[in-house]
């Protein structure tokens, strides 16, 4: 029973490690990716290295946890085009980067406490 119960922790630890690996391993082969529209805003945010906020900030969006919807589906209920969108997105990124001031940390939640 002993020697079961370490091989299931080795197990369990293994997979932990081969997934913290191809975590980072992916995101290291993936900076910088030009903006698509089926990107989430939290995608390009972990992409370019900018807090997502600035970039809700951009599109006048309230920063959103874990909000998945892609550009596409931001853009349709913002009544614009796409590339519009991608652009204010790129300009943010441009502007939250040297030789720009870094960009103000974010404020905190209405009713709530910083994160």
């Amino acid at each position: 029973m002993v020697i079961l119960a370490f091989l299931l922790v080795v197990a369990v630890t293994g997979l932990f490690a081969v997934h913290t690996v191809r975590h980072a391993l992916y995101w290291r082969l993936h900076r910088d990716d030009p903006i698509r529209p089926w990107m989430s805003v939290h995608h390009i945010a972990h992409s370019y290295r900018v807090p997502p906020y600035v970039l809700y900030q951009a599109i006048g969006l309230p920063p959103i946890a874990h909000d998945k919807r892609p550009l596409r589906e931001l853009a349709r209920e913002q009544h614009k085009p796409v590339s519009i969108l991608i652009g204010e997105l790129q300009n943010a990124i441009a502007h939250s980067r040297p030789p720009y001031p870094p960009p103000p940390p974010q404020p905190p939640p209405e009713g709530g406490r910083a994160p």
